[in-house]
């Protein structure tokens, strides 16, 4: 794959002026991204928590999406309409309360029209995935 089509600045400048909810919180950073890979981290808040005291899977689910979005324009450029085609999640093992959620994201396919990646949603410093996810993303003509 190709270098990266735009820098954590820029993702983070288009981001904020076309996908603002995704940050509204302001829990959210996006701490490397290179046009193959991206790593987010999501700082721990109690409402990421489901009852039983674990990290909700909507939270993941929302955090390895938009993982895969910010690895895709990374590569891309900046292509608001790119959107999820499909996306695969199972959930491995618990996520500790007070723990930030990390996403490492990945592209395993680019073409034309689609791409394919994965990420591993980690809790903490803990290097056991709480979840791995395949997805699929489609990106529309120029």
């Amino acid at each position: 794959m190709a270098a990266a089509k735009m820098s954590v600045a820029e993702l983070e400048k288009f981001l904020h002026d076309e996908f603002p909810q995704a940050f509204k919180g302001g829990d959210i950073t996006i701490e490397s991204a290179d046009g193959e890979t991206c790593l987010l981290r999501q700082r721990y808040n109690d409402n990421m928590l489901r009852p039983g005291g674990t990290v909700s899977g909507p939270t993941l689910m929302a955090m390895a999406d938009f993982a895969m979005y910010v690895v895709l324009l990374s590569a891309i450029g900046p292509v608001g309409l790119a959107v999820t085609t499909s996306l695969n999640i199972n959930f491995l093992r618990k996520g500790q309360p007070g723990q930030d959620v990390l996403a490492a994201a990945r592209l395993l396919k680019l073409g034309k029209r689609l791409a394919v990646g994965e990420v591993n949603l980690l809790s903490g410093t803990s290097p056991d995935p709480i979840a791995h996810v395949t997805s699929t993303y489609s990106i529309p003509n120029k």
